[in-house]
């Protein structure tokens, strides 16, 4: 069944994409199926991450980059982790409803997710999103980050090419640069360029990225005014311009390899803890040694040793 979906997938079935993408989220047996199905068809699209402190306009940015890229006839696929509902778990849509002029356009897919609980402002199901979308045939996918702020530089795994957005107003200009979330950035965007702020957060980036890395690519700082469209063209050209690089340098083949050894690992790893804490709830064990932390006969540490040698035997 899930190998009929995915064959769906490939031929362009909205639907069965959606069914899919919830199968993914959700951590359902399908997905595996669905997954192992459209892997061979992914590595074509080109990943885009957009990161920056809450209210930098983020979700506007990412509409207007989504428009301009459809002018040029490419196809988009859009992730956009949003905070998790205390009610339902789920993601609260507010970029959705942002963008709700692009839902109609079969050439743009828009996914919602909710981070539940997970740290980086990615959601975990993220990375294999991503991989449907990118089997299905979209040629560049633009993911957002939650807007937590310092965490958020999880993105840079998941992308090839990472957008900081930075705005002027927020208080010490300099935060962002103190959270160190600028070291992951590719292209550096002030938003809200129109601000009066904009021009002092413009020279102390370049500041900043004087005294930075070298590593072959002169990372760009742009100013854009997301809602009236301005200054979108140019960050299209830098994504560009960036993708070139990593092609013509070797990078990109760097990678994706290291991205394919942090899938392998996160899997595994998921794998393991999985069947280990099955193993200790189905013969009680986990209970007892919860049970001894909380009466201080064990610390965290060598309970968790005694699980990990027990479990099995």
């Amino acid at each position: 069944m899930s190998g009929d979906i995915a064959q769906r997938v490939l031929e362009g079935d909205r639907r069965a994409l959606t069914r899919i993408l919830t199968w993914v989220e959700n951590g359902y047996p399908e997905a595996r199926d669905a997954l192992r199905s459209l892997f061979p068809h992914t590595g074509r699209a080109h990943i885009v991450g957009v990161t920056g402190p809450t209210g930098s306009g983020k979700s506007t940015l990412l509409g207007a980059l989504a428009r301009e890229y459809r002018n040029m006839g490419r196809s988009v696929g859009i992730v956009a982790i949003d905070p998790t509902s205390p009610f339902s778990h789920g993601a609260i849509l507010g970029d959705r409803i942002r963008m709700q002029d692009l839902t109609s356009d079969p050439e743009v897919f828009i996914r919602s997710m909710a981070t539940r609980g997970a740290l980086g402002g990615l959601a975990a199901a993220t990375n294999d999103v991503v991989t449907v979308l990118d089997a299905c045939g979209k040629d560049v996918v633009l993911v957002e980050t939650v807007g937590a702020g310092q965490d958020e530089v999880e993105i840079a795994d998941t992308a090839h090419t990472t957008v900081v957005i930075n705005i002027p107003g927020a208080g010490d200009d300099m935060q962002a640069i103190k959270a160190g979330i600028l070291e992951i950035a590719d292209i550096l965007v002030v938003n809200k360029a129109d601000l009066p702020a904009a021009e002092s957060v413009f020279k102390q980036l370049h500041i900043f990225m004087a005294l930075d890395r070298n590593e072959g690519w002169q990372v760009p700082i742009l100013k854009t005014v997301s809602h009236k469209g301005q200054g979108i063209i140019e960050l299209l050209q830098a994504i560009d311009d960036h993708r070139a690089y990593l092609e013509k340098s070797g990078r990109l083949d760097q990678m994706r390899r290291q991205r394919a050894r942090r899938q392998l690992l996160a899997a595994a790893q998921a794998d393991l803890l999985s069947n280990l804490l099955s193993a200790a709830e189905s013969n009680g064990r986990l209970d007892k040694l919860v049970d001894a932390i909380v009466d201080r006969e064990l610390d965290p540490h060598t309970a968790a040793e005694k699980l990990i040698t027990s479990t099995g035997n």
